[in-house]
C-alpha cells in the first residue's frame, strides 16, 4: 500500500508542534458536471513549529500520533 500524500493550506498553527492542513478537492458533480469544491481538514504533525498560516505545504500519511493526527508535515512549498 502506498503511502498517501496531499497538498494543502495551512490554516491554524495555534497547537504546539500542529498544523491543520485545508486540502481542496475538486470535482465534477455525477449528474451535472458542474465542479464542486469540497475541503477537508487534516491535522499534521510539524515538530519545529516553521509552518505558518497561508503557507502551502505536501502532507503524508504516518502512523497515528495522537488522538486525531495522522498527517505530518513533509515540505512546504511556498512560504507566506
Amino acid at each position: 500500500m502506498a503511502i498517501k500524500e496531499r497538498v494543502g493550506v495551512v490554516v491554524s498553527t495555534k497547537m504546539d508542534k500542529t498544523a491543520v492542513v485545508a486540502v481542496e478537492n475538486r470535482s465534477p458533480h455525477p449528474k451535472y458536471g458542474k465542479i464542486v469544491v469540497k475541503t477537508r481538514k487534516f491535522k499534521a504533525h510539524d515538530p519545529e513549529n516553521q509552518c505558518q498560516e497561508g503557507d502551502r505545504v505536501r502532507i503524508r500519511e504516518t502512523r497515528p500520533l495522537s488522538k486525531t493526527k495522522r498527517w505530518e508535515i513533509k515540505t512546504i512549498l511556498t512560504a507566506h
